[in-house]
């Protein structure tokens, strides 16, 4: 079955209101314009239920079918955009400078908008379709948040379902996987305290710029030595700070990162030789380590039963060679990952073209793509919730 006929009808008008958010970026959890559009727009609608504030800025419309059906899936769509300077130079670029939608959350929210405003109108399902509007993905947890703030049980979300465009994989094209999906992202900092002194003297110093460049270089072990090369680790040192002159050592070395992975075993793994590997390198050298390491978003794994329905929809829409079913698991994170944990679903990418990549100053959301995301909310709420 390909793009419904109403989608595309729709799609000239959602990409209106991709066009009015995209222009009008908000950050992590102050997506309060966004919410209020996004809430005016389902209110327009007749949507029977809009509950906002949950997650602090997030926004949920309940469309209830024809039938009796209490059971509900939940649709999930990103709001939020990131700190960067547009350099598009499109119509309807960004004019917050500093601020844009370089991740596509503004089409993500378009795409359910129209989904939410072709179920309102045609309501052909039994039970109950749940559309979440959701801030601060982009760093912030609002996942987590909604999850916290009783949504699944609140709206008797028994599935959810969430979508991400991918620049690379053509329009009317769609990718997933079952298992894991995109990665664990945990975050590390670390202070070497060492002994500062002239440079001319360095044996009566403990050079911590010394010290943090063993750490650097010896954090590549984790994934080469340590963990099985079966199964994915990536450990990335991002920040290295230190000194304030040519002539002195300093006191002390401030290192962070990121350490990726994509199951539970190696997540600890990777901390915990991380923290041996530093405190090793410190005390060989006298030094000291203060360490912090922070457990942010988990894997985003997609479960069997649901991933398979998911496939089903996105063939029915793009046929079966538009459709990757075993996509290679990606290394970055998501924080849908949280909504997955609570409940059984699915995540799913569709081809944003030849754009840009995310997060980059020069990217664009394809407003080509709006009819595919529609159609496949559509069609996965109808068949989720059959008549």
């Amino acid at each position: 079955m390909p793009i419904l006929n109403r989608a595309a009808e729709l799609q000239a008008e959602a990409t209106e209101w991709r066009h009015h958010i995209h222009a009008r970026p908000e950050l992590l959890f102050a997506v309060e314009n966004t919410a209020a559009f996004v809430a005016g727009k389902l209110k327009e609608f007749g949507v029977d239920e809009i509950v906002t504030g949950i997650g602090r800025t997030g926004v949920v419309g309940l469309i209830k079918g024809k039938g009796k059906g209490r059971r509900a899936i939940g649709l999930r769509a990103d709001m939020d955009a990131l700190p960067l300077t547009e350099i598009t130079g499109k119509p309807w670029a960004s004019t917050t400078p500093g601020k844009m939608h370089a991740c596509g959350h503004d089409g993500h929210t378009a795409m359910l908008l129209g989904a939410a405003k072709y179920l309102a109108e045609t309501r052909n399902f039994n039970g109950n379709v749940a559309v979440i509007f959701q801030p601060a993905e982009e760093g912030g947890g609002g996942g987590n948040l909604m999850v916290q703030d009783g949504m699944m049980e609140r709206f008797n979300i028994e599935e959810v379902y969430g979508m991400h465009n991918l620049p690379g994989l053509s329009v009317g094209q769609f990718a997933i996987r079952k298992g894991p999906i995109m990665a664990a992202t945990d975050e590390f900092t670390v202070t070497i305290k060492g002994r500062g002194g002239h440079a001319a003297q360095p044996h009566r110093t403990i050079d911590p710029i010394a010290i943090g460049a063993q750490i650097v270089t010896n954090l590549q072990m984790i994934a080469s030595r340590s963990a099985d090369p079966l199964r994915s680790v990536v450990v990335s040192v991002t920040k290295f700070n230190a000194g304030f002159a040519h002539n002195v050592i300093p006191n002390d070395a401030q290192i962070a990162g990121t350490v990726r992975t994509l199951d539970a075993e190696v997540r600890d793994l990777a901390e915990t030789r991380l923290k041996q590997i530093i405190n090793g390198l410190a005390a060989a050298h006298g030094a000291e380590a203060d360490i912090g390491f922070h457990r942010n978003y988990p894997v985003t794994v997609n479960h069997d039963t649901e991933t398979t329905h998911a496939i089903a929809i996105a063939t029915d829409i793009a046929g079966a060679a538009n459709v990757n079913s075993e996509i290679d698991p990606m290394m970055g994170g998501e924080d849908f990952s949280y909504m997955l944990n609570a409940r059984p679903g699915a995540f799913i990418f569709i081809g944003n073209g030849d754009s840009a990549g995310l997060h980059n100053p020069a990217y664009d959301f394809n407003d080509e793509i709006i009819g595919h995301g529609i159609s496949y909310w559509v069609r996965l709420a109808e068949q989720r919730l059959g008549a």
